[in-house]
């Protein structure tokens, strides 16, 4: 295996603290979701970064390596095409399943707006690694994957977090990147000791960790990268640290920003906890073996016995289906709320002008539409399919709201804005009547 780079002590790029972060004192590289970049017009931001000599390293968030299906193509091209824009020496993603269904199932493809946990079984961890091959084979740089947080656990599971992450890396020679936050997530939510995942896993592959912030409520932990670092994910990040040295470390915040000196005031506190970890080593840990790439594949039987538990379960949470058996039906409803919560917050993002038009009324009138209705085509036709579901129910009963939402979607339902040829306005006026009898009082 190949050395790991240094990184050293870094923060989560977004948009909304940029000038703090190119402020801060003591980075030594950022992190920056590889989805929100375009590699042809980088943010100003981050393009001063890199000519200052700091590391961006592109995070994706969309592969889905723990799905039954293979990587797109596409997806991997577009990692490939960042990594490369930035001259980064590192990608990383997640060991998760994003999206559910379509040709290994033969239904609706259903997509998650979330990462949702692959069960740690042996055909679970065949696709994984066959997966996870696939994505080092496309990329120019090595690729480290995450461990994720979970609301829920896989019944019938055949190992615990460490050793399936040992074998993973074993099998393939990736490279990890260790959430801490994640590790105290399953220790609320699931029960399992941070410290015995600690010992089970190969710390010489540690790419990087990732420290971030929560919150607990009716006995679940929310790893909501919106709160301030709580101390027991700092004890795990020392317990690492007085394990093995980790490359680099990096503060996660994605929401509900503070300032500049308390983001500081974080970064101080995760060098500490490392600094005290390292107080504390004792010997080098032992290396592990050399990872022995396994050529062998899962074969599709495997692929599809994962697919269809994997688009039972996405179905259960985003279509209102029945759960399936061996989970917990409490921990599923809490986490089907919390999708349909996410997808109503992004949407409002992609789309801002619907809480402007819909006012108060436009987070209950999403759940509402989000209940059985699954998102299969992305944010922003989910936005289209959102305010067209309440044009079709004659609603917002508010004649002038329901008006200037008509023309919203008018205006957006399209790739490109309405032009002006004759044909098309015809087109578009057809589909204006059509509208009006859908939204006509006594349709459904």
């Amino acid at each position: 295996m190949e050395r790991t780079a240094r990184l050293g002590t870094g923060i989560g790029w977004r948009p909304e603290i940029a000038g703090a972060v190119e402020a801060m004192p003591g980075i030594d590289w950022v992190e920056a979701v590889s989805e929100n970049l375009c590699p042809g017009h980088l943010p100003e931001s981050l393009v001063r970064l890199r000519e200052r000599g700091v590391t961006v390293v592109p995070h994706g968030v969309s592969l889905g390596l723990g799905g039954a299906e293979r990587p797109d193509a596409g997806r991997l091209a577009a990692l490939a095409e960042r990594a490369e824009a930035l001259g980064s020496p590192l990608v990383t993603e997640h060991i998760a399943f994003v999206r559910a269904g379509g040709p290994l199932t033969a239904s609706q493809r259903l997509e998650a707006g979330h990462l949702l946990p692959v069960p740690r079984t042996r055909d679970a961890l065949d696709v994984l690694c066959e997966n996870v091959r696939i994505a080092q084979d496309a990329l120019p740089v090595p690729l480290a994957v995450e461990n994720i947080a979970a609301l829920i656990a896989w019944p019938g599971e055949e190992m615990t977090e460490g050793q399936f992450l040992y074998e993973l890396a074993d099998r393939t020679g990736v490279r990890l990147l260790i959430d801490v936050a994640n590790l105290h997530t399953n220790h609320v939510n699931r029960g399992e000791d941070p410290a015995e995942a600690l010992g089970e896993l190969p710390l010489e592959a540690i790419a990087y960790v990732h420290v971030a912030g929560g919150f607990e409520r009716d006995g679940v932990w929310h790893d909501s990268h919106a709160h301030p670092v709580a101390q027991p994910v700092l004890d795990i990040l020392t317990d690492l640290a007085s394990r093995v040295a980790p490359p680099g470390v990096l503060l996660e915040r994605d929401e509900n920003f503070p300032a500049a000196e308390e983001l500081e005031g974080e970064v101080a506190a995760i060098r500490a906890a490392v600094e005290k970890g390292r107080a504390a080593a004792g010997g080098p840990v032992a290396g592990r073996r050399t990872a022995a790439r396994d050529a062998a594949g899962a074969g599709d039987a495997v692929r599809q016995r994962l697919a269809l538990a994997q688009a039972a379960l996405l179905s259960a949470l985003v279509a209102g289906t029945p759960v399936p058996e061996g989970f917990d039906r409490v921990r599923l409803g809490v986490q089907a709320r919390a999708l349909a919560g996410k997808r109503a917050d992004v949407v409002a993002k992609v789309a801002p002008e619907l809480p402007v038009i819909l006012g108060t009324g436009y987070r209950p009138a999403f759940l509402s539409y989000a209940q059985g209705r699954p998102m299969a085509g992305g944010y922003r036709r989910d936005a289209l399919d959102f305010a067209e579901h309440l044009l079709r129910d004659g609603l917002p009963q508010d004649e002038a709201v329901r008006r200037e939402l008509r023309e919203w979607w008018l205006e957006r339902e399209g790739p490109v804005p309405r032009p002006r040829r004759p044909g098309a306005r015809w087109a578009r006026a057809t589909g204006r009547a059509l509208l009006r009898r859908r939204t006509a009082p006594g349709r459904t």
